[in-house]
């Protein structure tokens, strides 16, 4: 049974390998809907809208491929307190590196539907805590990293993304308080290679 499996691995990955190596270059940018969560009972957390804007490779073979993107982005979100009438408000900037896996989900001539999910690798260029003295801008972190999950839609030389991104690390580390960050992102670009 081993041997059947590991045949029919590499039938298809000979296959694929064999087919012809696409490769996609462009620039892209949207809006990011962006939220932190702490650990902590008495503080709700509400979202903000932010950009993001950059650029993308694919490199791929039919329906599987790889998709590496450098692009600047603002993140944050506000805490507002129960039990005190004060607003936390984290606004930051990062340079963000995701390595996304995808597969064609739907592939045709000029219209694919993909999903793809991977590591991102975010380093902190600029932050900025408004507060009521209990959180500092002193305690971000100068990077993290998370996961990116979504699905995308190409038409033509154009591209339309969808995607969630969930910090694994945190960007805010302070005693017992520390933030991780989550953003919703839409993006547009388009493919110029």
């Amino acid at each position: 049974m081993k041997k059947i499996i590991i045949s029919a691995v590499l039938v298809v990955l000979t296959l694929s390998l064999s087919a012809q190596l696409k490769f996609d270059l462009g620039l892209k940018g949207g809006v990011n809907f962006s939220r932190i969560s702490f650990d902590l009972d008495d503080y709700k957390a509400e979202s903000v809208t932010k950009t993001h804007f950059g650029a993308f490779g694919r490199i791929g073979w039919d329906r599987i491929f790889i998709q590496p993107e450098l692009y600047f982005s603002g993140k944050g979100g506000s805490l507002d307190s129960d039990i005190l009438t004060a607003v936390n408000n984290f606004n930051f900037n990062t340079f963000d590196v995701p390595l996304l896996l995808g597969v064609r989900a739907i592939k045709g001539k000029i219209f694919d539907v993909q999903v793809v999910a991977g590591p991102v690798f975010s380093n902190i260029t600029s932050k900025e805590v408004s507060s009521d003295e209990i959180f500092d801008s002193s305690f971000y972190s100068n990077h993290y990293f998370g996961f990116q999950y979504g699905i995308g839609v190409d038409v033509l030389f154009l591209t339309l993304h969808a995607r969630m991104e969930n910090g694994l690390g945190d960007f805010y580390t302070q005693a017992e308080k520390s933030g991780k960050n989550n953003t919703f992102m839409l993006s547009v670009g388009f493919k110029f290679l």
